[in-house]
């Protein structure tokens, strides 16, 4: 141990009495001790492992098993002699992403949309929002009637579907370009959420920021919600009625759900991982998990020792948490009641009065593809599930990596 350690670069963020260590290139991050956080330091200047024994041993006043440490450091692909293998292992954290990370953006370019203007900006859309429905509640959207513009429902999907893909990327490009306003790239994903297809933002490489400038991206998908709501909102609050107030109303139905789904920080959502740092947590969906699997008493002995070694922080949220998350389905079943679940009986007796018809008339080409639009994305979290249990599968029988975080 002798030689000098070549290591991967690596980010160094103080996070109270602990270290978080990472590499951004392939989004793992663990925390340590301060004193592993001197012992990178110092290999990372070259020093050989004796050096980097004696810093340690004078940091924490006692000696270090440096040894043990750089075989830990091998294990998590810290190591530069394994970068080939350890990225193409760790690459994916959603069933569909992109393969690397996407920059583009120059910082300064993005910084002016998430400064202190452009924040207070959001926060008074969010203001108005609020103050507009409670003030007129006829805008509070009613999803069995405001999702359909026009007596066609065909006419009623193309109307709504495109503002919501439109609406679903702006909210993940927002929280790309605050990523790239901090400077630290992202990447886009598709994955689910229980029974539901989302398209999601990697953010993992704000693990290389000190806490509070996490924030901002976390948070920035639904602030440009808002904007647009605010929007929507007025246009319609003007609009006195006719064809373009329904199609604000269907606008402001699908705006107000996705808001609504974001609260739902049991779903892993934007507020879910805003709350994983308010607290500092690492692992808390993990601990929650092995949490309530104690209370059942469904834990075996290496389950047992991973939770015995969880982090204090995620012990503490996790014994309020895992009820919170038992009783989000209640949640959820609300959530799919007031807003998905009345617009489907409309939707799929439209598609088989037009499905019924001749393929040769415009009503059954039109219910195929109202049909494929509307109910697609229900097909494809199937898809998205099977993938799941492929890998599940596959880590079980050791074919594939599972991931680390801190």
């Amino acid at each position: 141990m002798d030689d000098a350690v070549r290591l991967r670069p690596l980010s160094l963020v103080k996070e109270g009495d602990e270290i978080l260590v990472g590499d951004p290139a392939t989004g793992t991050f663990v925390a340590m001790p301060e004193v592993g956080g001197v012992v990178i330091e110092a290999l990372r200047r070259g020093a050989s492992a004796a050096e980097a024994a004696r810093e340690a041993e004078d940091f924490a006043g006692e000696p270090v098993d440096i040894p043990e440490f750089v075989e830990t450091l091998r294990e998590l692909g810290f190591l530069e002699t394994e970068v080939v293998e350890r990225e193409a292992e760790a690459r994916r954290s959603a069933p569909i992403q992109a393969r690397g990370w996407l920059r583009g953006v120059r910082p300064e370019l993005a910084r002016p949309l998430f400064g202190r203007v452009a924040w207070t900006f959001y926060a008074l859309c969010v203001v108005v929002d609020v103050v507009m429905i409670a003030w007129s509640p006829s805008l509070w959207p009613r999803p069995g009637r405001d999702a359909f513009v026009f007596d066609d429902i065909g006419l009623s999907i193309l109307a709504l579907y495109p503002f919501a893909l439109a609406v679903m990327a702006v909210h993940e490009c927002w929280h790309w370009l605050a990523a790239r306003a901090a400077g630290v790239p992202a990447r886009f994903g598709v994955d689910r959420r229980v029974v539901f297809l989302v398209f999601e933002t990697d953010l993992s490489q704000l693990w290389t920021l000190p806490r509070r400038r996490r924030l901002g991206p976390l948070l920035a998908g639904m602030a440009i919600d808002s904007v647009v709501l605010c929007c929507v909102l007025v246009v319609r609050q003007n609009a006195g009625g006719g064809e373009l107030d329904a199609l604000m109303a269907a606008w402001a139905f699908f705006l107000v759900s996705q808001l609504a789904w974001q609260c739902m920080v049991f779903l892993r959502t934007d507020l879910y991982a805003v709350l994983v740092t308010l607290t500092g947590c690492r692992n808390l969906w993990r601990v929650k998990t092995l949490m309530l699997r104690s209370t059942f008493g469904r834990l075996n002995a290496a389950e047992t020792e991973e939770l015995n070694a969880a982090a204090a922080a995620d012990l503490r949220v996790g014994r309020w948490f895992r009820w919170l998350w038992v009783a989000g389905f209640l949640v959820v079943a609300a959530w799919v009641v007031a807003f998905p679940l009345p617009t489907i009986p409309p939707v799929f007796h439209w598609a088989v009065d037009g499905l019924s018809g001749s393929p040769g008339g415009w009503t059954f080409w039109s219910a195929l593809g109202g049909s494929l639009v509307f109910f697609g994305p229900w097909v494809f979290v199937l898809a998205l599930a099977s993938l799941d249990l492929l890998r599940h599968d596959r880590l079980r029988t050791g074919t594939a990596f599972e991931r680390r975080s801190p």
